[in-house]
Formats: C-alpha cells, sequence, structure tokens
C-alpha cells in the first residue's frame, strides 16, 4: 500500500470531491470497501483494465496532518497480459494509474518519485 501526499497547501478533497467517482472513472466499478491499517478504502474487484487484478483506493487520515491518498494496485504479470494480445493495455494501465495520482496528489511521476525517496530519507535510521 501506497501512500501519497497532496501539494503543498492543497487537500485531497479539495482536488477529487468524490473520490469514489473519480476511482470508478480510471479504473472500473468499486465493488466493496475494505479496512487496510485502519483506513476505509474503496475496493475494485474486476478493474476495466486486464492489467489489473484488483485496486484499493482511498483516504489515509491522520490527527494533525493532512490526508493522503491510500492506493494498492495488484497487477498481472506483464508476460501474461501479453500472451493474451493484450500488450496495449498495459501501457493504459501506466497512463491510467499516472493519470489518476496526477488527478489526485497534483503532482507528475518525477515529483512523487522524489517526494517517496525524501520520506524513505527520512525515516532512515542514523547510527
Amino acid at each position: 500500500m501506497k501512500q501519497y501526499k497532496m501539494r503543498r497547501g492543497e487537500y485531497l478533497e479539495d482536488r477529487m470531491p468524490d473520490l469514489k467517482a473519480s476511482v470508478e472513472e480510471y479504473f472500473g466499478e468499486v465493488t466493496d470497501t475494505e479496512e487496510h491499517d485502519g483506513h476505509e478504502l474503496y475496493v475494485v474487484e474486476d478493474p476495466d483494465n486486464p492489467v489489473f487484478d484488483r485496486i484499493l483506493a482511498g483516504v489515509a487520515s491522520y490527527d494533525g496532518k493532512k490526508d493522503r491518498l491510500a492506493v494498492h494496485f495488484e497487477e498481472r504479470p506483464a508476460e501474461e497480459v501479453i500472451a493474451e494480445g493484450n500488450a496495449d493495455a498495459a501501457a493504459d494501465a501506466v497512463d491510467a494509474k499516472n493519470d489518476f495520482l496526477l488527478e489526485a496528489t497534483g503532482r507528475d511521476a518525477k515529483s512523487r518519485r522524489e517526494s517517496m525517496k525524501r520520506s524513505v530519507e527520512d525515516e532512515a535510521p542514523d547510527y
């Protein structure tokens, strides 16, 4: 499960006021909700794109901090998808993930990677 921060001064509820509708627009019908690490997440059991097996997405709320977007993409092996003749679906899946995350966070892929690196460095123990 990955959690993504919003840009400075922006909030998830402002960027995506109806997160469930946005998840359905990008990935398919939300079929259930599931608790993960104390957060209620939307579940897409049968995503529109054949690359995905299952998708979890929702709001991770913390006291005294801005909400974050929590997302988990369960994907099928690339070889399996290509063998079925769905090579184009792999590119579409990457685009869907990046477009969804950009809309939700206001950060492009490069910015999200740099932010993740910084958070890992901040959490590294000092020896």
